[in-house]
């Protein structure tokens, strides 16, 4: 792990002692934006039942939505690896970029030239105003780590995401790899 200032880029792993908060207890973020005004985020591990085709009924294609925070849930967001494809997209670090053209990105979903692996929906996103990640930061609410695994993370499985990167950390946060979500319930 690393004690970098946060950057756009880096991941956010919440602390073992984020417990009963749903949008976050055991989540991992990719830090998509952070400046003086704020920071933006997207939650990679949090799967929902839904797939883009649910969502957007003229996309042929059963990638999966994840829930990107509690902010705007009903608004959709994509971050990909696929610049070269999709125009007009921002690039958050690492090769991974944040939204694009729509209209073409469906089109190209379609005709089967984009992949799941490249491309990932969020319903949502986790912000910050102003200094309240710092503070958070501060107040020992998160992990930041880099990201290993650069555009690849894209792809990356999420079942045990949080997990693995838990065990990295090795220490006291070992012990907290098997307890149950909710210590509660043990």
């Amino acid at each position: 792990m690393i004690s970098e200032k946060l950057t756009k880029g880096l991941l956010l792993i919440a602390e073992p002692s984020i417990l009963g908060d749903i949008s976050f207890n055991r989540s991992v973020i990719l830090l998509a934006d952070h400046n003086d005004d704020g920071s933006v985020g997207f939650i990679l591990n949090k799967p929902l039942k839904y797939t883009v085709s649910d969502l957007v009924p003229d996309i042929e294609a059963n990638f999966k939505i994840y829930n990107g925070g509690p902010v705007e849930q009903d608004n959709l967001y994509f971050i990909h690896n696929i610049p070269e494809l999709i125009p007009d997209s921002i690039e958050i670090s690492n090769g991974i970029y944040w939204g694009g053209d729509f209209d073409l990105t469906k089109k190209l979903i379609n005709d089967g030239k984009i992949k799941k692996e490249h491309i990932r929906f969020f319903l949502g996103y986790t912000g910050w105003a102003a200094q309240q990640l710092e503070d958070e930061m501060e107040a020992n609410s998160w992990i930041l780590a880099e990201n290993v695994y650069k555009n690849k993370i894209i792809g990356k499985s999420t079942n045990d995401f949080w997990k693995e990167k838990i065990l990295e950390l090795g220490g006291d946060y070992m012990l907290w790899s098997n307890a149950p979500e909710n210590p509660m319930l043990n």
